[in-house]
């Protein structure tokens, strides 16, 4: 059998490595779908909606740390996953986006599905490229891969229209030559470190894609000999969490808090972090939230290699980082009704050695982070993008890359209902995966907003357009409705019972907490 564009293309990203595709195909991938299956060395998932494929996809790469593939339909197939594309692009996560195209000569028909999908693809893509016959698609393949390895470049997206997948096809070699990782500003090694040994009126604000072990022990042991304070970024991709690793604290999200815990800061030494913004403008409050008078040094830029930044203010400073850490689990009393406090406890205290935690608990979850910080070994995915509908998507990919690994899968019930078709994948592909929805029946975090950002206070009129009551959504019988079984409980002692019981078995499920 004479092998045809899509063959070529296949072939191509699984020569280098990519073994994992999210799909959600068309008419126009029919040719890309029957290559994907006839390569053997790439599996594929079904997702029944686009944007439970693009965050499948980040997910996977955040843990396996090489991108995955996503099939989409043109270009309102690629538009329905284009939030779950932000949110990849904002943490820098490397995913391919294969969507198909009309044929060529097809094009200036204007037929109904007609779309601009390289305009599309373009706020939330590093690289796009569109090949206009077969013998085109080694090349763009090779500097597609080529665009999302590099230091800073990470979303690609290849149009592929029909005719070129069709089309018989030569070469299917794709040769990729990433650049390395940007390293320090050395010369900026003597002011960072002169400001460190300051002691607490300077912060050591750290951030990147992956925030590792040994990362968070170079600035825990920088931050003890010193004197100065640590704060992680306030949206991490990936930390690495819990065991020996020390709890590092977060940059609050809310401007208020963030100013108050900043507000003391003379000098701030950013390590692979951006100078702290405000997440919106709010009326009367700061957008830069260091004070005014406070000095940045961008000691390294965002994407740089974090570990080897820290260690060379490390050994300039003469400290090296201590494997002990106390360990503190927070109490909490199994009768008493789910709260946020009550929440982390639990989390924490049944948390499985080497789970994958997927936070988008959004206002619930205020306490979970730092109490499951002393909790056993893992790592933490945040939402580094801000578009809500990602936790059970990224909760599949995290799955696929790390079937050894339990998922554990936090989420508000408003953000879970933008992709809950995940569901089903989690099911269909029999993943290890613990939802719990947080189910307070309500958008809570806008009732704050809304004041916080001068537009008054929720009022008759408004309040049900931030209320998921009347009818109250039943989270068991969706989960059930989607192939997975579910549990709803009240009080604390039933979700550490429930945690505990998911934890035993294998597949997914789901617990609905209510509070």
């Amino acid at each position: 059998m004479m092998k045809n564009g899509a063959d070529s293309l296949a072939g191509a990203l699984a020569d280098a490595g990519v073994d994992t595709c999210f799909a959600n195909p068309g008419t126009t991938e029919m040719h890309l779908l029957s290559a994907f299956g006839r390569e053997e060395r790439i599996k594929s998932h079904l997702c029944l909606f686009e944007g439970v494929a693009t965050g499948a996809a980040d997910g996977y790469a955040r843990m396996r740390g090489k991108p995955a593939a996503t099939l989409l339909h043109l270009g309102p197939g690629l538009a329905n996953g284009l939030a779950n594309l932000h949110n990849a692009k904002k943490a820098a996560t490397p995913v391919i986006n294969i969507v198909g195209e009309h044929a060529t000569y097809h094009m200036q028909f204007n037929a109904p599905l007609t779309a601009d999908i390289e305009g599309l693809a373009a706020p939330v893509s590093d690289w796009v490229g569109t090949p206009q016959t077969a013998a085109d698609i080694p090349r763009l393949t090779s500097e597609m891969l080529a665009a999302i390895s590099g230091p800073s470049a990470r979303v690609a997206t290849l149009v592929v229209p029909n005719d070129v997948a069709w089309d018989p096809a030569g070469d299917t070699s794709a040769t990729v030559r990433p650049e390395p990782l940007e390293t320090y500003d050395a010369s900026q090694l003597s002011a960072a470190v002169d400001a460190l040994k300051k002691g607490p009126q300077t912060t050591l604000l750290i951030g990147n894609a992956c925030i590792t072990s040994r990362a968070a022990k170079l600035a825990d042991a920088i931050s003890r000999a010193t004197g100065c304070r640590v704060l992680a970024e306030a949206a991490v991709a990936r930390m690495e969490r819990g065991g020996d690793t020390p709890p590092l604290s977060r940059l609050p999200f809310h401007v208020d808090f963030a100013t108050e815990a900043l507000k003391t800061v003379e000098t701030a030494v950013l390590v692979g972090a951006r100078e702290p913004v405000a997440f919106f403008a709010y009326p009367d409050r700061p957008s830069r939230l260091l004070p005014p008078s406070a000095k940045a040094i961008a000691f390294s830029a965002p994407l740089s290699d974090l570990e080897e930044s820290l260690a060379a203010l490390a050994t300039a400073l003469g400290v090296t980082p201590s494997d002990s850490v106390p360990v503190s689990l927070p109490d909490y009393d199994g009768d008493a009704a789910l709260t946020p406090e009550g929440l982390g406890a639990v989390v924490a205290h049944t948390l499985p050695e080497q789970a994958i935690v997927v936070d988008e608990s959004i206002t619930n979850g205020v306490h979970l982070f730092p109490s499951c910080g002393q909790s056993v070994a893992h790592d933490w995915l945040n939402n580094r993008g801000g578009s809500i509908g990602y936790s059970l998507p990224v909760a599949v990919g995290a799955a696929v890359a790390c079937p050894d690994r339990r998922v554990l899968s936090i989420t508000g019930d408003g953000s879970a209902f933008y992709t809950l078709q995940s569901l089903w994948t989690m099911a269909r592909s029999k993943l290890d995966v613990t939802v719990v929805i947080l189910a307070n029946r309500s958008y809570k975090i806008l009732n704050n907003e809304m004041s916080k950002i001068g537009a008054g206070t929720p009022s008759e009129s408004t309040i049900p357009l931030m209320s998921l009551a009347d009818p109250e959504p039943d989270w068991v019988k969706l989960a059930e409705g989607h192939g997975v079984s579910a549990t709803r409980v009240t009080d604390l002692k039933g979700l550490a019972a429930a945690l505990e019981a998911s934890y035993a078995q294998t597949g997914p499920k789901l617990i609905e907490a209510v509070l």
